[in-house]
């Protein structure tokens, strides 16, 4: 039987979207099934215009040029990629209710459902990760 990382994704900067992905698409790759519950600031990460342009931390800005010169993928690569791996994105519908957004606002193949559609998830998960 295959693993299970159960990650959520509630905080909405560039640091964060690469930790979540990173971990997202690296248990993907040893054959590991993932799902990410993404719910409030967490939704920019998967948002078709925000995730173009998540904030730096304050601070960190050299960092732009080392993510350049590294190649590391942008974000929007990112969640594209973890999804061909197979990674489950889950919009929080309550965060997206309160804040106005619809399925048409996220990328494609997203799944929008409540915390019981991630703890259903999550329940019998190897591993359990907040970010």
């Amino acid at each position: 039987m295959n693993k299970k990382v159960a990650i959520i994704a509630s905080n909405g900067g560039l640091f964060d979207a690469y930790k979540v992905f990173n971990i997202a698409t690296a248990a993907a790759a040893t054959d590991q099934e993932v799902a990410i519950f993404f719910t409030f600031e967490g939704l920019n990460l998967i948002h078709k215009e925000a995730n173009k342009q998540l904030p730096m931390p304050e601070g960190k800005e050299h960092f732009a040029e080392g993510f350049a010169k590294a190649n590391v993928p942008t974000i929007p690569e990112l969640a594209a990629m973890a999804q061909e791996m197979g990674v489950k994105f889950i919009g929080c519908q309550m965060t997206m209710d309160v804040m106005g957004l619809a399925t048409e606002d996220f990328v494609d193949g997203i799944e929008v459902g409540g915390a019981v559609t991630f703890l259903e998830f999550a329940k019998d998960a190897d591993v359990t990760l907040t970010f």
